[in-house]
């Protein structure tokens, strides 16, 4: 489960702006799931890009009910 959690804050870290995705070009998700959720990281997460991939996905499960359903689709798909 930690394993399907730094990987989901990994994908999520990575898709928030495209300085970060440039950043973490050598990081684990996929082009999908890293497109699926960089619009919600950048509406409800952006106060908090800066402080870590832990901290945006606890940021995204806060607002889950107003995530997108692709980047929900992408938290249940790694056990979230």
């Amino acid at each position: 489960m930690l394993k399907s959690l730094l990987v989901t804050a990994i994908v999520l870290a990575s898709v928030s702006t495209s300085a970060l995705a440039q950043q973490g070009a050598g990081r684990s998700g996929t082009p999908d799931e890293q497109k699926a959720c960089s619009k919600d990281v950048s509406r409800y997460c952006r106060s908090v890009m800066d402080q870590g991939d832990f901290v945006i996905l606890a940021c995204l499960q806060q607002n889950r009910a107003k995530i997108s359903k692709p980047c929900d689709g992408v938290l249940r798909n790694h056990g979230q």
